[in-house]
Formats: C-alpha cells, sequence, structure tokens
C-alpha cells in the first residue's frame, strides 16, 4: 500500500532533515507513527498522502508513484485515496457538521458512493456521538466535537487509506477510544490501511506495528544554556 525509496525531506532553510531509506506497509495494515514533537511525524503523513514531495527518493501510496504527480493530480489522489484527519482538523466554519462530512464529494463528482453518502455520514456522525449536531456550525463545537467531525469526513468516502493525525489527540479516555474504536473497525470492514500518528503509547497496543519517526530525522540541536 505504502513504498518509501531512498526518500529525503528538507524544509527549506533549516536544519531538520527526514531520511527513510526504506518503509513498507501493507494493504490492510494498522500502524501507529510515534516520536517526539517536532520529530517529522506530521511531515511522514503528509508525504504518504502527497501535500509534499520529497527533495530526493520515490514515494508510492495505492500503486502510484505519488511523488512524481503534478499538483492537481496529488489532490485528486487525495480525494480518491485518502482518507485525511488533520491535527487542526481543517473544517469549514461556514458549513454544518454535516455538509463538512460531505465536503470531499462537492470536491469532486467523480467519488464512488455518492448515493448514499448522506445516510453513510450521518450513521458516521451517529457512531462518534454528533448525530444530534448535524446543523451546528463548527464554532458551535467543542474541539472534541470539532474532531470527531474530521474523523467522519476522513470515512465517509471509504478510502483505501485512512492518514490520522492524533485523532484523539483532543478527546477524554473514554471517547478516545470510542473514537479509535470506528476508525479500527472501518479499517478492518473496508480492508483499509490505518496509519495513525500518537502520543498516546497506551494505545499502540491496538496497532499491529508500531514505528519511531525519530529513527529517520535529524533534528536541530538544542539551545545552550546562557548565565
Amino acid at each position: 500500500m505504502i513504498r518509501f525509496e531512498d526518500l529525503a525531506f528538507r524544509y527549506p532553510g533549516g536544519p531538520f532533515r527526514l531520511d527513510v531509506p526504506e518503509l513498507s506497509v501493507e494493504k490492510g495494515e494498522r500502524l501507529a507513527i510515534i516520536g517526539p514533537s517536532g520529530s517529522g511525524k506530521t511531515t511522514l503523513l503528509r508525504l504518504i498522502s502527497g501535500i509534499v514531495t520529497p527533495s530526493a527518493g520515490k514515494v508510492v501510496t495505492n500503486q502510484v508513484e505519488v511523488s512524481a504527480l503534478g499538483d492537481a493530480e496529488r489532490r485528486r489522489f487525495r480525494l480518491h485515496t485518502v482518507g485525511l484527519v488533520f491535527q487542526e482538523f481543517e473544517l469549514l466554519d461556514y458549513l454544518s457538521v454535516l455538509d463538512n462530512v460531505l465536503l470531499p464529494f462537492r470536491l469532486d463528482d467523480s467519488l464512488a458512493g455518492r448515493d448514499g453518502a448522506r445516510d453513510r455520514a450521518v450513521e458516521l456522525a451517529r457512531k462518534v456521538g454528533l448525530e444530534d449536531k448535524l446543523g451546528r456550525r463548527p464554532a458551535n463545537l467543542s474541539q472534541g466535537e470539532r474532531q470527531r467531525v474530521a474523523v467522519c469526513r476522513a470515512l465517509v468516502t471509504r478510502p483505501p487509506l485512512v492518514l490520522a493525525d492524533e485523532p484523539t489527540g483532543n478527546l477524554d479516555p473514554r471517547t478516545g477510544g470510542r473514537v479509535l474504536d470506528e476508525l479500527i473497525a472501518f479499517a478492518a470492514e473496508d480492508e483499509a490501511t490505518l496509519v495513525v500518528v500518537t502520543h498516546d503509547h497506551a494505545l499502540l497496543e491496538r496497532f499491529e506495528r508500531v514505528i519511531d519517526v525519530a529513527d529517520f530525522a535529524t533534528l536541530p540541536e538544542p539551545a545552550e544554556a546562557t548565565a
């Protein structure tokens, strides 16, 4: 499902480097990504989905060399292949909860499953406890509720790959467990690959494999204390 070959990534003008000689994730695998803040966990997800491209090397996702696509092709690839749960949610303030969940279908008329999309969106909202908030705007939701909207949006198209950046980070343990249950159940039902960035090591036993992105990163040296 995912393959990195001799990948190198640099942010312009900064000391951070990410070097991944080889990394493979199998179809249907549940993978957790851990590492200290600033070590490149979110960057790794962005490379897999084609939001950013490597300085060198190759990224192949779902048999597509994403790193070789142009901007428009990568956007289309994400809509058809990847369900993304962003750490900052990326909800549209002028849309209701329901319309935010259904946003991928607005962005691309050719997405599969369009006919049953509304019913699926409502069912996903029910499963994460948002059934009574479908008409609200994001500004009228808590952080945890906005996070659950983002999860529903990522799952509504039944993508073969789900990438989730701290999907339980703003949730209490009980609700976080419920949301992770839905992500895992979705992946099992649709044989989707699930890659989750998390700081919560209590969740790691739920995954088949864990990688520490710090193994691939070169971080800036900490500043020396001054007297």
